[in-house]
């Protein structure tokens, strides 16, 4: 199949998914042309992958238009390709491994967390008092074990076998793994039965169900092959190991295949990616070697000095004005002087905001913070990509979870004074009329600012005097049960009157069970206290949509457990569990959208490293943050025991010396593919101290030794 395969290979930007969108349009326009050389041609249906969601939607937009929107096609992920085979072939599944005929149920990470702390609380709680590490840690990183296997063609049962090769061990411990090898084996192979007997799947499950039963049945093998005629695959360096098996059965019954691989990517190395193994499979395809990018780049003029540079500190060269150093003492200074300098050039037209990006190897919540507040203040707006706070770092999430352990019996311990207080700020906020602005973006801004009607100082005095504690029916009491009730004003007393009105109301109903879930009470609370949302920023708003799609994909799961092991607890156990899960930080919410439109869609990005190479984003300018950090060579972006799992992992101990040459090849893949995503201009952002104080000697400090340093006063605070 030589010659209907193509393997495409080339750098950063260099035209790789340009040529798979030609490759594409080969395929399927002769069959709407109706002949092609005197012979008619039958339609071909093409399974379309890429990384991750976002790219996905970017090819789709390529394809769809290369073609006018004529052609279909299917276009997923990987890891969203097997899921749907899964769920479409259950049936075959239940048949083949003597399943439960129930309908699956997939797990959502903090729901596999959750669920898998419970049935391991022995061998959990064990481990925890022997090494101190904190339990949900530990959780994650057994499931992560049992996730990079599967997703490289390796069953549970060979995992104990692994670590007991790879991981060096002192006492039959780690304090990174306080498990022995055969508990965690054990443990594994407990949890996938578990949730095989109530058809509860997680990514890890879904994965070893495809490539080891379901790609090897006949029946389905069958289905594949008369389903798709050919495969366009982008970015397969970015993949899992069990994908090739997918692609070997493609292409060895008839199907044509385009793919395109970049050497200095592989960003998921280490999340279960395997970009070796997946590069044999350029044995079965034409291969094309993209050489010459089509757009400039600083990785064409700096991207050997710069590897020289930093690899090599003995090599001493000057590097040219593309490349320049803001240097300061602090972090706070350089942060200063960062939002400084990108005010100055947009403010003086010599940029866009949306040419901007500002890149580090870790960006902390208060950097974070400090840059989009120096920015948008002066009317530039930020875009911080997958920034995945916690769901409950959210003032309107903690109120509505608030909201809950008051209305629903028996969570009483759940509230106290200060979650009253922020609640009753919240509930009572209302939308204001935006005022006219001659500054870009601050108008927008105000259009979507609030007020509120009881303020923090008159909130904490009807927390104070109003809220009846008890572990089981805590209450808000009216308003003149505070002797100085009249100091509240007329604004603030009627809206905490009428807050406590729609509680009581609420209550009742659900005596009644009228309120069928705690989903639907969520929603009326949306409906009743922030308008279903229409006013709010964009931030607020996907919080929202991240907690209701939370919420209902939890009571799916309860249902299931329920109905399954028929247990009857009381619904407010559930909601106990619901609000504590989200306390502690595991759901998270990105809170900006996908695309931005309107105004907004002109801003400055702010990500980190990793955030920014998955996104696949250019820029004329790029700012790298926290140039001196060790981080740019040793930030942990892997999970534990990653490198075991690679095809290639030669069965060894994994020693400091394999983690160290493995960093620097990291950092090759980083400096190529940043160079290769800036067209005019990198600033590399130092301070000689560090956050605690400490004196920052990174790898990359070579590189601000040898650039041209800039000096610019910082705006007034």
């Amino acid at each position: 199949m030589l010659s209907n395969s193509i393997w495409v290979t080339g750098a950063t930007r260099s035209g790789k998914t340009t040529r798979l969108v030609s490759q594409f349009c080969d395929w399927v326009l002769p069959a709407l042309n109706g002949t092609s050389n005197g012979t008619s041609q039958t339609a071909v249906n093409v399974l379309v992958l890429s990384a991750i969601g976002d790219t996905r939607l970017d090819l789709v937009d390529r394809l769809t238009a290369a073609t006018q929107g004529r052609c279909p096609f299917r276009a997923t992920t990987p890891l969203g390709f097997f899921e749907d085979e899964v769920m479409l072939f259950w049936s075959l599944l239940i048949q083949n491994l003597g399943l439960k005929a129930q309908f699956p149920v997939r797990l959502r990470p903090e729901n596999e967390q959750e669920l898998a702390t419970r049935l391991w609380r022995a061998e959990l709680d064990e481990a925890i008092a022997q090494s101190g590490i904190r339990e949900s840690r530990l959780v994650r990183r057994v499931l992560d074990l049992m996730q990079l296997a599967l997703l490289s063609g390796i069953t549970v049962e060979e995992i104990p076998t692994i670590l007991e090769q790879g991981v060096p061990r002192l006492d039959e411990q780690t304090s990174e793994l306080p498990l022995s090898p055969q508990t965690v084996g054990d443990m594994l192979q407990r949890w996938r039965t578990w949730c095989l007997r109530r058809g509860l799947l997680t990514y890890s499950i879904i994965a070893e169900l495809y490539w080891r039963y379901l790609l090897t049945d006949r029946t389905y093998q069958k289905h594949l092959t008369q389903r798709y005629q050919a495969v366009l695959a982008d970015d397969v360096d970015e993949y899992p190991a069990i994908v090739r098996s997918l692609f070997e059965f493609l292409l060895a019954n008839g199907a044509s295949g385009a793919f395109s691989f970049n050497p200095d990517g592989a960003v998921r190395l280490g999340l279960g990616a395997d970009p070796n193994y997946l590069k044999g499979l350029s044995d079965r395809c034409q291969p094309e070697v993209l050489e010459r990018r089509p757009v400039t780049c600083l990785a064409d003029t700096l991207g050997e000095p710069v590897l020289e540079l930093a690899t090599d500190p003995i090599f001493f060269a000057s590097l040219p004005d593309s490349m320049q150093t803001v240097q300061t003492t602090t972090q706070a200074e350089l942060l200063r002087q960062t939002g400084t300098m990108i005010i100055e050039a947009v403010q003086s037209g010599q940029i866009q905001p949306r040419e901007i990006a500002l890149i580090g190897p870790g960006i902390d919540a208060i950097s974070r913070y400090a840059l989009a507040e120096i920015l948008t203040r002066k009317g530039i707006p930020v875009e911080s990509l997958n920034d995945q706070r916690p769901l409950a770092s959210s003032p309107i999430i903690r109120s509505l979870l608030t909201l809950l352990a008051l209305i629903y019996p028996g969570l009483g311990r759940l509230v106290d004074k200060d979650t009253i207080a922020e609640m009753l700020v919240v509930l009572s906020q209302r939308s204001r009329e935006g005022r006219e602005s001659e500054e870009p973006g601050v108008q927008e801004a105000e259009n979507l600012s609030v007020t509120h009607a009881i303020d923090p100082v008159r909130a904490g005095l009807l927390a104070d005097h109003c809220f009846e504690t008890h572990p089981d029916r805590p209450r808000l009491l009216p308003a003149n049960t505070f002797p100085r009730w009249d100091r509240l004003g007329y604004q603030a007393t009627h809206a905490y009157e009428e807050i406590v009105r729609w509680m009581e109301g609420q209550r009742s109903q659900l005596e009644q069970r009228l309120v069928s879930s705690p989903v639907v009470l969520l929603d009326r609370a949306i409906q009743k206290f922030f308008l279903g949302g229409s006013h709010l920023p964009f931030d607020q708003l996907a919080a929202l949509r991240e907690l209701i799609e939370t919420a209902q994909h939890y009571w799916e799961v309860d249902n299931r457990l329920r109905q399954s092991d028929r247990t009857d607890a009381p619904p407010s156990m559930t909601v106990n569990r619901f609000i504590q899960l989200l306390r502690q930080g595991t759901v998270t919410a990105n809170p900006f959208p996908v695309r931005s439109i309107g105004p907004a869609s002109n801003a400055v990005t702010l990500a980190t490293v990793f955030q920014y190479r998955s996104s696949r984003r250019s820029h004329c300018w790029q700012f790298w943050l926290d140039a001196g950090s060790s981080r740019w060579l040793s930030g942990v972006d892997s999970l534990f025991g990653a490198p075991l799992f690679l095809q290639d992992w030669s069965g060894q101990a994994w020693t400091i010396e394999d983690t160290q040459t493995a960093n620097e090849q990291r950092l090759r893949r980083i400096l190529l593919d940043l160079l290769g995503r800036s067209q005019e201009r990198v600033f590399l952002c130092y301070s000689d101290l560090a956050i605690n104080g400490q004196e920052q000697t990174g790898i990359l400090t070579s590189l601000v030794n040898a650039a041209v340093p800039i000096s610019l006063e910082p705006l007034p605070v």
